[in-house]
């Protein structure tokens, strides 16, 4: 099983989760138009993850901005994707909702006539560059799909 890994955070500190919730409501739009649904509202999606509506909709709509999922205004109002789930990775979800970089250098330039402020820059870029390819690797390997077959597999 891919999935066999629980992570949470118990620091206290709360992790970015606009990935995981994310994937969980376009995971759950397939599985409902798998169980014959055209639509999904927000207020049903947001029920399986357990947050306020408001929340759904400001994802999706950027999710959407990407090519993800369409919306459907007045009656049958609602979400659905607009490509399959097995057209769907990871990483284009976490590029439709995170198109940054994962970190960043500081805001001022640091003091040059410091060695440390003169070559951190040039030091971070290259580790921070590495992680941002592994993990675009990484999530590039996982469709929605897989995500579903998953789920279904510990449900």
């Amino acid at each position: 099983m891919r999935f066999e890994r629980t992570r949470r955070v118990e620091t206290g500190v709360s992790a970015n989760s606009r990935l995981t919730i994310a994937v969980h409501a376009l995971t759950w739009i397939g599985l409902y138009r798998r169980r014959g649904h055209e639509v999904a509202t927000s207020e049903q999606i947001a029920s399986s993850v357990n947050t306020n509506p408001v929340v759904i909709r400001r994802l999706l709509a950027a999710v959407s901005k990407a090519g993800l999922v369409a919306s459907r205004r007045g009656a049958g109002a609602g979400w659905m994707l607009a490509r399959d789930l097995s057209e769907i990775t990871l990483l284009d979800v976490y590029q439709a909702i995170d198109p940054g970089p994962i970190f960043a250098l500081h805001r001022t330039t640091p003091n040059q006539e410091c060695v440390v402020g003169h070559g951190i820059g040039p030091v971070l870029t290259a580790v921070y560059d590495d992680v941002e390819d592994a993990l675009r690797s990484e999530l590039a390997k996982t469709t929605l799909e897989d995500v579903l077959r998953d789920v279904l597999k510990v449900a």
